[in-house]
């Protein structure tokens, strides 16, 4: 049975930060690209970053290009967002997302696989 599991969200003041964690199981995790998406409420599910299968490859949206950090252990079968300089905007539900492919991706369709979501509220 294949899992994401999310974990490292809160409740953190503006310019603070946080590190989320996404471990997966039950598909051979090194074989995937990972993605970290958002939704805030009322909005559409907005990409965040993507890290091919070995992670020497990463992609970020504008929005958190230079204050956010995609990383990935697939020892451990863990993704990371190490997220820095945190602002109001940057409230949303964090998904974890994996694509059946080496390459990552923007496009939130082209993922297999997602994480039931952790919670990220930056208080100004």
């Amino acid at each position: 049975q294949v899992q994401l599991i999310e974990s490292g969200g809160g409740l953190v003041q503006a310019g603070g930060s946080l590190r989320l964690s996404c471990v997966a199981s039950g598909f051979t995790f090194s074989s995937f690209a990972l993605g970290w998406f958002r939704q805030a409420p009322g909005k559409e599910r907005e990409f965040v970053a993507s890290i091919n299968w070995s992670g020497d490859w990463t992609d970020y949206g504008d929005s958190v290009k230079g204050r956010f950090t995609i990383s990935r252990d697939n020892a451990k079968n863990t993704v990371y967002l190490q997220m820095n300089s945190l602002k109001p905007e940057d409230t949303a539900d964090y998904y974890c997302a994996a694509r059946w492919d080496p390459r990552g991706i923007r496009g939130s369709a082209e993922y297999d696989y997602w994480g039931q979501g952790t919670q990220v509220t930056v208080a100004s």
